[in-house]
């Protein structure tokens, strides 16, 4: 198990839900070579890249990060009973292992202040909501649920042109109930939590930097997905809906916290998911803390 970071001012406790071989890695990476590949295919395996399928391994976690006012959850992994048939691994999930994560920070769902989400996709929402007597009900009772206002435009007006399940069960329940704050990229919570735009990925992808009076970590979502984007930052893959902006915003983020002492928490790197940038050529690493 991951243990907590403690900083200064926050501690941060990695929720994993699920970890595993997901995608070939061709697939994933449309514009990745096979040489490109097998010229670091020695330090990818098998850590990054499973062996015996040739499959990039990824992580999908939360985080739960204590201020001194507020529990606050980064991102909401994929849920439970959530029908998902175009990915088998994600479809009708019954699994405990969020409420165990959960329960190592010491926390219970009545104990989430805040639900923070980087973006709307499938694999970061899931927990917003469960499933009770037949109808989807925030997870986190007590919790404000903050949603950017351009990514939440964007799927609304996706979810007109045709149903979004991700958006109809995880999202929309939570405006109904009048849980969510749809907040601008000045939005913060108290002076520890600030949001750092990230579009690309998806129009409104934000990542969250927390600190007092700097940025002690900042959660990057899906600005990469794989230690292969930090070394080569232009390698976008196939789900960035701006591959060129991704790819432009993924180095101005990474030069942004390079050499500097934020801890990088990153949403789909294998468990340590966590590091400080260092540059490596005319690319970067995360190098593990």
């Amino acid at each position: 198990m991951t243990t907590a970071i403690a900083l200064k001012d926050i501690t941060i406790y990695p929720v994993v839900e699920q970890q595993g071989p997901f995608f070939d890695v061709f697939e994933f990476f449309p514009t990745l070579t096979k040489e490109l590949f097998e010229e670091n295919r020695s330090w990818l395996q098998p850590m990054f890249i499973d062996p015996a399928s040739g499959k990039l391994v990824l992580c999908v976690q939360s985080f739960v990060i204590k201020t001194p006012r507020h529990n606050i959850l980064i991102d909401s992994c994929v849920g439970n009973d959530k029908p998902r048939p175009a990915r088998p691994m994600w479809n009708m999930m019954k699994s405990d292992r969020f409420e165990q994560g959960l329960a190592a920070a010491r926390l219970t769902v009545n104990d989430i202040d805040y639900v923070m989400c980087t973006h709307l996709h499938v694999d970061h929402v899931g927990w917003n909501t469960r499933l009770e007597n037949g109808r989807w009900v925030p997870t986190f009772p007590k919790a404000r649920y903050v949603f950017g206002s351009t990514e939440f435009e964007h799927w609304t007006a996706q979810n007109a042109k045709a149903a979004v399940p991700a958006f109809v069960d995880s999202v929309l329940p939570v405006v109904e109930a009048n849980r969510c704050e749809v907040v601008k990229n000045d939005f913060t919570i108290g002076d520890h939590a600030r949001i750092v735009p990230t579009p690309g990925h998806t129009p409104g992808h934000v990542a969250f930097a927390f600190g007092k009076t700097t940025d002690s970590a900042v959660f990057s979502g899906d600005l990469m997905h794989t230690p292969l984007q930090t070394l080569f930052p232009e390698l976008s893959p196939k789900f960035d809906v701006d591959p060129a902006q991704a790819a432009t915003t993924r180095r101005n983020f990474l030069e942004r916290y390079c050499d500097t002492d934020t801890i990088c928490c990153t949403a789909h790197f294998p468990s340590p998911s966590t590091g400080k940038i260092r540059r490596k050529g005319n690319g970067f690493s995360c190098v593990a803390v």
